[in-house]
């Protein structure tokens, strides 16, 4: 029974280890967007998928939620596509969330 456990406990470490997210080693913070601005919209959030090259540039980035709609989207995916993360060898996707913060 112990064993049993015990290698149930390793698998489970194992998993997580190979789902452990990319480590990132490049970011370009989104520009806010003028339009925004001029539409006293303020801040919002943007929730993107990444999938990433096996040597760590970002090939695709997917909008899967966004508040408010359509508003940061463009800068969202604009900055994301600058990201570099550490060479996996693979691709892989990985989920990010960036917040837009306009304080003037």
């Amino acid at each position: 029974m112990l064993l049993r456990s015990l290698l149930a406990l390793t698998l489970t470490l194992s998993a997580t280890l190979a789902f452990a997210a990319p480590k990132v080693v490049k970011k370009v913070a989104p520009e806010f967007p003028a339009e925004a601005a001029r539409q006293h919209v303020n801040n919002g959030t943007v929730r993107a998928k990444l999938t990433i090259t096996g040597d760590g540039k970002v090939s695709e980035v997917e909008i899967v939620e966004a508040q408010p709609r359509r508003v940061f989207d463009r800068a969202a995916v604009e900055a994301l596509k600058e990201w570099r993360f550490e060479a996996a060898g693979e691709k892989q996707t990985h989920e990010v969330r960036l917040v837009f913060n306009n304080d003037e």
